[in-house]
């Protein structure tokens, strides 16, 4: 599971110890509420039905399909469906193509969402084998849902932001300076990244 409120403290206090900028912020946004999802294959499925539509829409997808599949849209219920059965529930040819892609690396075992490779670039490269799932999405994932420490998803517009706001820069950094900066950061750049979440748009700051 994700970062848990202790583990993200402690994040957070490491990097406020070597950068003003945070410890500044930290006094003033104060630390952020975890964000943790289940581990495994429902939480990317809801990844892909979520992309480019509202929370209440892919909620509302979500529903549906589960009433046509059932709890937890088992993949081999899912490719087995018919197309525009799913497309009935709301699932557009493209997502249909992303979900089938998942579904059969699971069940191929070409992916085992129990096993991930521990380093974190290969958990990386092979989570984007599911098609439709780019690097932002393995980054969330693996921070989100197993928790990892040191996810840094630097191309993240929200990061960036939070970066311009908290350390006071002249612009939004770009996704090569925003890993520049939080190198110094390691091995608690996750934590990092769910506080410039929080202080983004933050009113305190």
């Amino acid at each position: 599971m994700g970062l848990n409120a202790a583990a993200l403290r402690q994040g957070i206090d490491a990097i406020a110890a070597r950068e003003p900028g945070i410890a500044r912020a930290l006094d003033a946004a104060g630390y952020p509420e975890p964000r943790i999802r289940q581990r495994g294959y429902a939480t990317l499925l809801r990844t892909i039905v979520g992309q480019q539509v509202s929370v209440a829409a892919a909620a509302s997808v979500w529903s549906r399909l589960e009433a046509l599949l059932g709890e937890g849209l088992a993949p081999e219920t899912l490719l087995a469906a018919e197309f525009e059965a799913l497309r009935a529930c709301g699932l557009s040819r493209q997502k249909q193509g992303y979900a089938r892609s998942l579904c059969e690396l699971v069940m191929a075992g070409t992916l085992d969402l129990d096993a991930l490779p521990e380093d974190d670039e290969e958990a990386i490269a092979r989570l984007v084998l599911i098609k439709g799932i780019g690097r932002w999405s393995a980054e969330i994932y693996l921070l989100f849902a197993e928790g990892r420490p040191d996810i840094w998803p630097a191309g993240d517009l929200a990061v960036q932001a939070g970066l311009h706001r908290i350390l006071g820069l002249d612009a939004r950094p770009s996704e090569r300076e925003a890993r520049a900066i939080a190198e110094d950061w390691r091995p608690h750049r996750g934590a990092a990244a769910i506080f410039t979440w929080h202080c983004y748009n933050n009113p305190a700051l």
